[in-house]
């Protein structure tokens, strides 16, 4: 089983997969790969759950809780997972919570971070962990 940490973009494009898009197909194949097992953090929680909750989007809260239900790795926002992701920040220059997502990702064990982020992207310097877009090329 391949540990894979999935960005929220990845849950929001899969979760609106009638779009028909590439991405949003891409996502949807992801999290259907009978060869993975999951991990996330509160972080991923934070991104998707409150709007669609405030909204009462029940249809969108039930995708990502059946998501959640599905992670085997959590990741614990302890303050060695903070300094770690402080330090990918500075050290390639990204994003806050994209950091924090690779310091989670690298503290559970996981092979790859999936992501909807373009290769042109930060993320993509993040070294530790294989960062995989599922943007077409």
């Amino acid at each position: 089983m391949k540990r894979t940490y999935i960005d929220s973009g990845v849950l929001i494009e899969a979760m609106q997969g009638n779009s028909g898009t590439a991405v949003s197909f891409q996502a949807q194949r992801v999290l259907l790969e009978p060869d993975r097992e999951f991990a996330s953090s509160i972080f991923v929680k934070l991104e998707v759950l409150p709007k669609a909750t405030y909204y009462k989007n029940a249809a969108e809260v039930a995708f990502y809780e059946d998501f959640f239900n599905l992670v085997v790795h959590w990741a614990h926002p302890d303050d060695r997972l903070m300094q770690a992701a402080y330090q990918h920040a500075c050290d390639f220059g990204i994003a806050a919570l994209d950091a924090l997502h690779v310091a989670a990702a690298i503290s559970v064990g996981a092979e790859e971070l999936i992501t909807t982020e373009k290769l042109s992207k930060p993320i993509h310097r993040a070294t530790g962990i294989t960062v995989v877009s599922i943007q077409p090329a």
